[in-house]
């Protein structure tokens, strides 16, 4: 086309892809054989930053979805490359039980699912970092689903604890941690609780932490789940928050509105779920649609 400065020629990087039948795709990995044997070992469930920032743009993504069937040369469960797919706006997760339709983002969260085959799935696992909320959709929508609470939220409330009882010890207060963290991975569950009950009455951590470990002890299985194979951690999630929301909405001196922000994050969801081609196929075809 033409500019100011002359006319100009825009190219954009494809490469036909043999396993998709001859289709044309963006130069982007789309399935785990086109990306390097060394990356695919990659631990899953390994911590990936966090910060008041990370968890404010954590409630702004709408869903995340992965498909895990694999695990590394340590026996962890990783992500299948390629299977990781981002549905992403500012939308409400409140709603009351007398409401006629569930919250934008439950409505979310069900058509991704159901775009991934979700509810069809022989094993589903949901993740969440405890919040009640996280549980309340998750039981409505999928019943039955394995729901697993982040082992480095739960890790995070123990070493709260070991902080606030033994302030003046820092060592003995990591050696408190690492064994309470320890047994907690081990699936200790009998015996781990009785720990900060003990100290409920004078520490408020203590005390939380306890009713946390109580609430979420079925969630909190993390032996019998690294047994099946699953991954017991959501830094994949917390990645997500930080790549789709936090790297291109949360710069200095960026302010947005809502519908703004809505529309970079549909676009960069699209482009990072590797849906970029197929979303705009889909809207030619809705625009040429006849009319009913």
């Amino acid at each position: 086309f033409e500019t100011v400065l002359g006319p100009l020629t825009l190219k954009r990087a494809y490469y036909h892809c043999r396993r998709e039948r001859g289709r044309v795709r963006p130069r982007a990995p789309c399935h785990a054989h086109h990306v390097p044997r060394h990356r695919r070992h990659r631990r899953a469930d390994a911590p990936r930053g966090g910060g008041r920032a990370r968890r404010q743009a954590g409630r702004r993504l709408g869903q995340h979805a992965r498909d895990q069937t694999d695990r590394d040369l340590d026996g962890c469960a990783v992500c299948d490359a390629g299977s990781t797919t981002y549905s992403a706006a500012i939308d409400r997760a409140a709603s009351r039980d007398t409401d006629p339709e569930q919250s934008a983002f439950a409505r979310r969260v069900w058509r991704e699912a159901e775009r991934r085959g979700f509810p069809q799935a022989p094993r589903r696992v949901i993740p969440g970092d405890g919040a009640k909320w996280i549980w309340r959709v998750a039981c409505e929508l999928f019943p039955g689903a394995i729901q697993i609470v982040d082992f480095y939220h739960a890790a995070e409330r123990l070493w709260g604890v070991a902080k606030d009882l033994l302030r003046d010890d820092r060592a003995a207060a990591e050696t408190w941690a690492e064994a309470r963290c320890s047994e907690l991975r081990e699936g200790r569950l009998d015996t781990l609780p009785a720990t900060p009950k003990a100290h409920a009455g004078h520490c408020t951590k203590a005390a939380e932490c306890e009713a946390y470990i109580e609430t979420n002890r079925e969630r909190m299985r993390y032996a019998d789940f690294r047994a099946q194979g699953l991954q017991i951690g959501s830094g994949v999630v917390e990645a997500g928050c930080k790549t789709v929301v936090a790297v291109r909405l949360k710069r200095a001196g960026m302010y947005w509105t809502k519908e703004g922000a809505d529309g970079i994050l549909a676009l960069r969801g699209c482009i990072l779920g590797g849906r970029y081609e197929d979303s705009w196929a889909w809207r030619s075809e809705s625009q040429h649609a006849p009319a009913a």
